[in-house]
């Protein structure tokens, strides 16, 4: 039984290496993301969140010398975590290059849910992992955890929002932009459904 509370050494390390390229790939997605961003809240949003994904990187870093761990080191894993970033950069540079600024930004939303997705569940197990260990690495992972967790939640749900809204608009139906994500300050996955559900109320009553 203690072998299980210590947990997977070796995967607990992993993870930590996929967060980090995580959040170096999330600069990269957010920097091209904002080369699509037509509408100025939602440029504005995507400015705010590449400028906490550099905090988050720094957080994963001191995470890093705290536990003694080479940021820099070559884990498989990483690579694969490159690629998929280096993937949703090309997506958005080919709608770019389709001449409908409009459907770019759309491809940048759904790049950025997608990247954010990968990035939520990092931290989520983060999180878990702070819960399960005990010891100097517990509370190492624990601050960590909680420096970062509301800005992922918010990441994440308010981006599916605005992704949604916009696909909406573009298929000629009425939007509420920005999203009633972003209006009710979501941050919790039952936040999100709630504020979807609200959303023809608000376009009955906009504010």
């Amino acid at each position: 039984m203690a072998a299980t509370k210590k947990g997977n050494t070796e995967q607990i390390h992993d993870l930590l290496y996929q967060a980090l390229e995580t959040e170096i790939g999330g600069v990269g997605v957010y920097t091209t993301a904002l080369t699509c961003a037509v509408n100025d809240d939602l440029r504005k949003e995507w400015q705010g969140y590449l400028d906490e994904t550099k905090t988050h990187k720094q957080v994963l870093l001191t995470v890093f010398e705290e536990l003694g761990l080479d940021p820099a080191a070559a884990v498989p894993s990483r690579k694969i975590v490159k690629h998929h970033a280096d993937g949703l950069v090309a997506a958005m540079e080919m709608a770019k290059k389709g001449g409908d600024p409009s459907a770019a930004q759309i491809v940048a939303g759904e790049c950025v849910v997608l990247a954010e997705t990968k990035d939520h569940q990092n931290w989520e197990l983060i999180g878990l992992v702070a819960d399960k260990l005990s010891g100097a690495e517990a509370a190492t992972l624990k601050k960590a955890y909680e420096a970062v967790e509301k800005d992922e939640d918010h990441h994440l749900y308010h981006t599916m929002g605005w992704t949604r809204e916009l696909w909406i608009e573009a298929l000629g139906f009425p939007a509420v932009l920005p999203p009633p994500e972003e209006v009710k300050k979501v941050e919790t996955a039952i936040g999100a459904s709630r504020a979807e559900h609200a959303r023809d109320d608000m376009l009955k009553h906009p504010r």
